[in-house]
């Protein structure tokens, strides 16, 4: 069987994602997030479908409440019953392989790695679970799923589609103390289907409980192109390790052997909660069938943020969603969907 992992920018059947209620994190500022998901909902129903996951039948009521007064296209929705302990779907939902040499079958693969809480932090048994309660409701065809014993991230991890990896130590490491990084190269190598993985030593934003997910710092735009958040203000605390990071994804080389395209995005001012910085980045973006949702935080940089991000997706439109209410939890837009392939729904 000839696996692949597809870079985000393939077509896609959907997103999926989980909504907010008051059993999750956001019970506190319930309202202020589910306007970030009533408008990362009519952002996505523009493109292409939005899968969500719901814990029970009044919480879909509202959300199809919500949803239709404010416009969005309701056919393009489809919602899935499950039990959840938060809503960071990119960290626990399905990572997907697709065999293109096949189209019955065993056309896809769902990968459904070992989901911790982020090394133990927080409760995780029900997100951990998540994957296989998809499956046994019926939302995936010509899909196997294959649980893998080992701790992984879907924010940890950024992939070219052609083979290549790009990853963090600190994340990983933190996950494996007790492995090498060749041993976990090789984890990440034959379980995904890659042929080299690239580290970077730098990079970290203040507020992120990720230990340094990937997604946060750099992604690929194309197979020779990669977008990442930097930092301009030699005054602020990320100065250093962003312009390290920078300085490293200089460093590296294409599959071909020449030096990728880069793409620094502009920094947000801090956003403060308490006195507690958040972590706010614009490379948490969601790439969705012709467009890039860009989380938005209301920052004289938003605008700068969206023309960079143009011109690392040409052809793409450039969707800002509100996301300043994600950031008072550690993540953005990204984190908190995971897209699903041309040809996986059922």
């Amino acid at each position: 069987m000839s696996l692949r992992f597809p870079a985000e920018w393939e077509p896609q059947d959907a997103a999926l994602i989980a909504w907010p209620h008051e059993g999750t994190d956001w019970a506190e500022r319930l309202a202020e997030v589910e306007a970030t998901y009533v408008a990362l909902g009519l952002a996505v129903t523009r493109f292409q479908r939005l899968v969500i996951v719901v814990a029970d039948a009044a919480l879909e009521a509202r959300a199809r409440t919500l949803l239709a007064g404010a416009g969005a296209d309701l056919g393009r929705v489809r919602f899935v019953h499950a039990a959840y302990d938060d809503t960071w779907l990119r960290d626990s939902g399905p990572i997907t392989l697709i065999d293109a040499a096949l189209r019955d079958g065993d056309a896809f693969r769902l990968l459904d790695f070992r989901f911790t809480g982020w090394g133990g932090k927080y409760g995780a048994a029900q997100d951990d679970a998540l994957i296989a309660q998809l499956v046994a409701a019926g939302l995936f065809r010509n899909a196997r799923h294959q649980r893998i014993d080992f701790a992984l991230e879907g924010g940890a991890i950024e992939t070219d589609g052609d083979g290549t990896l790009l990853t963090t130590a600190r994340c990983l490491h933190a996950r494996h103390p007790g492995l090498t990084r060749q041993e976990i190269s090789w984890q990440l190598e034959n379980a995904l289907q890659q042929r080299r993985v690239l580290w970077l030593e730098h990079g970290a934003l203040e507020g992120d409980d990720t230990d340094a997910h990937i997604d946060t710092l750099a992604r690929f735009a194309a197979r020779d192109a990669i977008v990442f958040q930097d930092c301009d203000d030699p005054a602020d605390a990320h100065y250093a390790g962003l312009k390290a990071m920078g300085a490293e994804l200089a460093a590296l080389r294409t599959a071909g052997n020449r030096p990728y395209r880069l793409y620094p995005l502009p920094w947000p001012r801090p956003i403060l909660d308490g006195g507690r910085r958040l972590a706010a980045s614009y490379a948490n973006f969601l790439v969705v069938n012709g467009a890039v949702l860009m989380p938005a935080y209301g920052d004289r940089a938003d605008a700068a943020a969206a023309v960079m991000l143009g011109n690392a997706f040409p052809g793409r439109a450039i969707v800002p969603v509100p996301c300043r209410p994600l950031v008072w939890q550690n993540g953005s837009l990204h984190c908190i969907t995971m897209q699903l392939p041309a040809g996986l729904l059922a």
